[in-house]
């Protein structure tokens, strides 16, 4: 029995609405990230539910993508004193 690790389109197509990722992909000049939580994946593309927006992301340009652990409670602001 052989075990092989789903490439990163297979694991976004298989991962359940909701998990936190993080997925790598292909920009102009580079390669960005985008942390947050997988709110679905289609045939072409996938949509992460980042803190500052939703970012739709074509699978042909994504490079690596994995489950990452739920983000840290965000701490109070502090107040002067």
């Amino acid at each position: 029995m052989s075990l092989t690790t789903p490439s990163p389109r297979e694991f976004l197509a298989a991962a359940p609405s909701g998990t936190r990722v993080v997925v790598r992909y292909r920009v102009d000049g580079g390669f960005t990230d985008a942390l947050g939580d997988l709110l679905e994946c289609g045939e072409g593309e996938c949509t992460v539910r980042t803190r500052s927006a939703d970012v739709v992301i074509a699978l042909e340009l994504v490079v690596a993508a994995k489950q990452v652990p739920p983000a840290p409670p965000r701490r109070r602001a502090r107040t002067g004193g």
